[in-house]
């Protein structure tokens, strides 16, 4: 096999890509356990270096948070790949309706073709290499664009993927916006992003120049409801734990919480105590990762003075300690009250800044939910189990955990994805298997078909053969 270098132009790439995805339409289950089993061995076999990597990327952020954040989810999600995809990929019999018998139906299952994927910093290994496997193991061939921010995590990436796919099969490209310009812009078979809502309408607009279609995977902001039935204590760890992971660099961390009125002190009390047990100290703590960026910290720091100067109050609920270093690691905080219409209210916030609202009513907070764009996710916590069928049949998000935060996600027979401006399409499982994939319908006829009754000229039995048939429907 002719090895295609993985230096040249992105149009050279993508077009050696698409010549040999063409080449070979049918890939066989060998083939494809093969391509899943090279990317599942290059991360096992590299797991410290590229979680070091994304470490030197962040400043602060723990291999054991890359280890249970990326590489798990990363792992259980291409064992899943791997067990399923015979049964995954067989044809799909149907059944055939009284009026086309003998005929048979099935759905057959094709690769794509080419599938672009541009992948965010926040977690770089999992939202890169997670619909990369799925697509493989669709059938697919892969391009690659992961983020600028996570130069290290990147750069690594993209060594260990070239020494053991050919760039037909699977390769990254590396660059800053005007490379992802450029690779939202080639005719993918599909396209597959993860990022802002913002960023996500750039994409969707420039795949839609090819016709391409595109899997979104964006934000938006996360309520949590906090039902009046609830431990507010148990609540309060689980809140934090979502929301702080990551330093809340999370998209599917809780956005904001709605609290029953008169529980705001209580709710305070407890997440602080939450946030103390979590992360006794926040500076220099390797648990806790810092902000990327000085850019993003400065974002969410103005975030914090616009919430003060419009009359919120802001509370600081990491323990006490001594003067920060120079780090990123911004100090969690609650906000109570923020104005409507504040930038915090309004943007994703994507850091350790949680605001708080009383709501008197389960209407109200369904109400308030529903003049929003639907969220990516939602959360309840509660004993009340007709209270949370009453919020779960009247809002609509992207996905949901009961009682918890973020472990939909973990659940790799569920899908995931968005709703609105939160995204669309969903991956994960066989939603992800199926997100790669042509179902191409077909009909075979029978030799002892009847088909020529609908044939024209119309006439007395062609009127005989209708009412017969509209009386069976």
């Amino acid at each position: 096999m002719t090895q295609i270098p993985p230096t040249l132009p992105l149009r050279a790439l993508f077009d050696a890509q698409h010549n040999a995805s063409r080449a070979q339409v049918e890939v066989p289950l060998a083939l494809r356990r093969d391509r899943l089993g090279r990317l599942r061995a290059l991360i096992d076999a590299h797991a410290a270096a590229l979680a070091e990597a994304v470490q030197a990327d962040f400043g602060v952020r723990s291999p054991q948070l890359t280890e249970a954040a990326d590489l798990f989810v990363l792992r259980a999600g291409m064992a899943q790949l791997h067990d399923k995809l015979p049964r995954w990929m067989k044809p799909q019999r149907v059944a055939t309706p009284l009026y086309l018998l003998p005929a048979s139906g099935h759905i057959q299952r094709q690769p794509l073709g080419v599938v672009g994927v541009i992948g965010p910093w926040n977690y770089p290994l999992q939202l890169t290499f997670g619909p990369a496997a799925a697509a493989l193991a669709a059938g697919n061939r892969v391009m690659l664009k992961p983020s600028e921010l996570t130069p290290h995590t990147s750069a690594l990436m993209a060594r260990l993927v070239h020494e053991v796919f050919s760039a037909d099969e699977f390769c990254v490209a590396l660059g800053g916006p005007d490379v992802a310009q450029e690779f939202s812009k080639l005719p993918f078979d599909h396209l597959f992003f993860t990022g802002s809502t913002s960023v996500g309408r750039q994409v969707a607009a420039a795949a839609a120049a090819n016709l391409t279609p595109t899997t979104l995977e964006l934000g938006g902001k996360s309520p949590c409801v906090v039902d009046a039935s609830c431990d507010l204590n148990d609540a309060a760890v689980k809140i934090a734990h979502g929301k702080l992971l990551n330093a809340g660099q999370t998209c599917i961390a809780p956005d904001y919480v709605l609290l029953p009125r008169g529980r705001e002190a209580a709710f305070e009390r407890a997440y602080a105590q939450a946030v103390a047990r979590l992360f006794p100290t926040v500076s220099g703590n390797p648990d806790y990762a810092a902000i990327v960026s000085e850019r993003h910290l400065a974002r969410l720091a103005a975030l914090l003075d616009e919430a003060r100067a419009g009359g919120a109050r802001v509370v600081d609920v990491a323990p006490p300690e001594g003067e920060a270093g120079s780090t990123r690691q911004m100090r969690p905080s609650l906000v109570f009250d923020p104005a409507p219409g504040s930038r915090l209210m309004d943007e994703e916030i994507f850091g350790p800044i949680l605001p708080v609202l009383p709501y008197d009513t389960l209407d109200g907070a369904v109400a308030f939910i529903n003049q929003r764009p639907r969220p990516l996710a939602l959360y309840w916590f509660g004993s009340d189990r007709a209270a949370c069928d009453r919020l779960l049949a009247r809002t609509v998000s992207g996905g949901v955990t009961v009682n918890d935060t973020l472990m939909h996600v973990a659940h790799e027979g569920l899908p995931f994805g968005g709703v609105g401006e939160s995204g669309w399409g969903s991956y994960h499982g066989e939603a992800g298997f199926l997100r790669f994939t042509q179902q191409k319908p077909v009909l075979v006829q029978s030799r002892w078909a009847m088909g020529q009754l609908f044939y024209p000229p119309y006439g007395a039995r062609f009127q005989r053969v209708m009412g017969l048939l509209k009386r069976w429907l």
